[in-house]
């Protein structure tokens, strides 16, 4: 039989071996006349898979009686680190051992045959298991087992089915544990109240196509109930403030101080719905109150449980926000509309510990905390949440953007289940819904306008293309134009950016301030304070400052550098425009930004705005390109530059 006919039906090998006696030949010679292909180490044959052994090589088992071959198997992915490179490895066992190792690949896991004395055939074992530990604890994804099959003296059981005695896991039981735990844990909760609405003659006295009307011309409210099975009524909105706080007097002579004089469409919808106790979902743009549509009805559950608050033992009322600045004017908010002595504190990272710590046990009703830190505090023991009842998940949208879910999860597992949840969110992707899925129970959502992003109307967007170059020489030249009245806040992309523009231009005697990550929270604070009481007018900051910087005098954002995505242009330019005030918007954009042009002339369209021809050139511009891409990638041909390969 020649030897293509032989290896044409049998396996693949892959076998060492060390010859020198014709008791342990290889099943292959190389003909006399064939040079050798590597020099004077180890040779392949002409089937990749053979593996030779130069001759010379001392015979295996030649001085004792011949032992059978020690057996196992191996996975097929391992045979190269017991070969090792150009046979390096699999020469050192056979050298130490004085053995000969086959190696024969199967499916899925090649068969080992380690010949020649039984003490050597073991130490040849151990080196090998050696050789696959070392390799696993570098590579733990390749977890492999050596199973010791011997190919004498093993008797398979034929009643043997190969399972492991090991019982299996009753995750039935696994689960009623832990549902019986759950009700242990919260065994012992005081009760709860929820309902606290009074509805006004004036509002229950609403028909529906006045409801109809008021909700179209408020920006087109919508309001939905989200409890599975029969739906409930929603709430008629409170026009006044009088409508949803005529039972309380000491807050409507907080709003009175405030000199609002009426409530925003937000404000008016959700009133009356979390008020009864009902979850909330509010989805509305920046600047259009949402704030105070959760604090409001907070401080009334707060005041109106069954347990007086100073036999609590903790707070009651907890608001996450994803930023220092949100948490910081959260609390600003509390202790402006203060509600019979409720105290409040703010735990956020970059503050100063310790002294939280200290507020904290001095006793608070109200915690506004930024994730982060909050989680910190509560695994090292320093807050107990199980007295909360009131929850507000605030920028819901934004702070599951910073990765916040984990530290979310694990607050809530020391919250009460039966307090009632609000959570806002200036937008409603899939994460947020995924989100209220868990989190909240049967609840309400209303939404301010569409569910589509669009940015307020009160804003004039302007839109100026240019190059990276020119940037510099716009912002000087609209800086220069300022007014004494006007205070500007400038958004651009990086840390480094915020810090070289400043520099820049306070060298060019123009006072500004800058606000990003990088900087002490200290300076953080105070550079929000000057531009809040307008000692600077001008703030340079990151997208840390897009969302929920509450300066009502804004009279223009800058977009200095275009934002990552559409959203966070749509929550920079809500920084303007608020209370009911108009403001402007100055955006550049250069040839780096043209897979945003057209997102971005559906915004402007949304808003009646005017498009530069040049925008929707550089629009067409980018299909075009995307388009040739395309079909460049379905012919084959090359795209771009070459890929290197490594």
């Amino acid at each position: 039989m020649s030897r293509q006919s032989a290896g044409a039906n049998a396996p693949r090998w892959v076998v060492a071996s060390r010859r020198s006696s014709a008791g342990y030949r290889a099943q292959e010679q190389r003909p006399a006349g064939e040079p050798s292909r590597r020099g004077r180490g180890g040779s392949r044959g002409r089937r990749g898979g053979e593996w030779r052994e130069p001759s010379g090589a001392p015979e295996a088992g030649s001085a004792g009686r011949r032992e059978p071959p020690l057996c196992f198997r191996l996975k097929n992915d391992l045979v190269g680190v017991v070969i090792g490179r150009g046979g390096t490895k699999i020469r050192e066992i056979q050298n130490t051992t004085n053995t000969r190792i086959q190696i024969t690949k199967g499916n899925p896991e090649a068969e080992v045959k380690i010949f020649g004395n039984k003490a050597m055939q073991t130490k040849a074992k151990a080196m090998i298991d050696n050789f696959v530990k070392k390799h696993e604890n570098y590579n733990p994804e390749h977890k492999s087992v050596l199973e010791f099959q011997p190919s004498v003296e093993k008797e398979v059981n034929a009643n043997d089915s190969g399972t492991d005695d090991q019982p299996l896991i009753d995750w039935d039981q696994i689960r009623e544990d832990a549902l019986k735990w759950e009700k242990k844990k919260w065994a012992d909760l005081p009760p709860i109240k929820k309902n606290f609405y009074v509805e006004s003659e004036t509002t229950s006295s609403m028909s529906q196509v006045q409801i109809d009307t008021w909700r179209k011309e408020n920006f087109n409210i919508t309001c939905d109930d989200l409890k599975d099975g029969e739906k409930r009524r929603i709430p008629n909105p409170t026009c006044k403030f009088e409508d949803a706080f005529h039972s309380y007097p000491e807050v409507m002579e907080n709003i009175k101080k405030a000199g609002f004089q009426n409530p925003t469409p937000i404000q008016s919808q959700s009133w009356p719905i979390v008020l009864q106790g009902i979850d909330l979902i509010g989805v509305a743009q920046t600047g259009t109150g949402k704030t105070l549509s959760y604090l409001m009805p907070g401080f009334i559950h707060l005041d109106s449980q069954p347990v007086a608050r100073e036999k609590r033992n903790g707070p009651g009322m907890l608001v996450l926000t994803p930023t220092r600045e949100l948490a910081l004017q959260v609390e600003a908010e509390c202790s402006k509309y203060s509600y019979k002595g409720l105290k409040s504190v703010c735990i956020y990272g970059g503050g100063d510990r310790d002294a939280q710590i200290q507020d904290i046990s001095k006793g608070v009703d109200i915690i506004i905390a930024t994730p982060g830190r909050l989680n910190d505090l509560q695994m090292n023991n320093f807050v107990n949440l199980k007295s909360v009842t009131y929850l507000v998940l605030d920028e819901a949208d934004k702070m599951l953007d910073m990765g916040f879910e984990p530290q979310i999860m694990k607050i809530l597992l020391d919250v009460r289940p039966d307090r009632q949840t609000i959570m806002t969110s200036a937008t409603w992707p899939y994460a947020v819904r995924r989100l209220a899925q868990s989190y909240l129970k049967e609840p309400m959502i209303v939404y301010v306008g569409t569910l589509d992003l669009i940015a307020v109307s009160t804003v004039k967007q302007n839109i100026i293309i240019t190059t990276e170059e020119e940037k510099r020489t716009h912002i000087q030249t609209f800086l220069e134009s300022m007014s004494p009245k006007d205070k500007v806040i400038v958004f651009v992309s990086r840390k480094a950016v915020a810090d070289h523009l400043s520099s820049d231009l306070i060298l060019r005697q123009i006072s500004v301030e800058s606000l990003h990550g990088n900087r002490e929270q200290s300076d953080r604070e105070k550079a929000l304070e000057n531009f809040k009481t307008g000692k600077v007018r001008i703030l340079i900051a990151t997208d840390l400052a897009s969302r929920g910087l509450d300066v009502h005098d804004i009279t223009h954002v800058y977009n200095y550098d275009f934002p990552r995505n559409i959203e966070e242009y749509v929550h920079r330019v809500g920084r303007t425009g608020r209370a009911g005030r108009t403001g402007m918007s100055i955006t550049l954009i250069t040839r780096n930004d043209w897979r945003v042009a057209t997102e971005l002339i559906n915004i402007l369209k949304r808003a009646n705005q005017n498009i530069p021809e040049e925008l929707v050139l550089m629009a067409e511009r980018y299909k075009a390109n995307k388009l040739k891409k395309e079909m460049e990638k379905k012919m084959g041909r090359p795209q771009g530059k070459p890929q290197k390969f490594y």
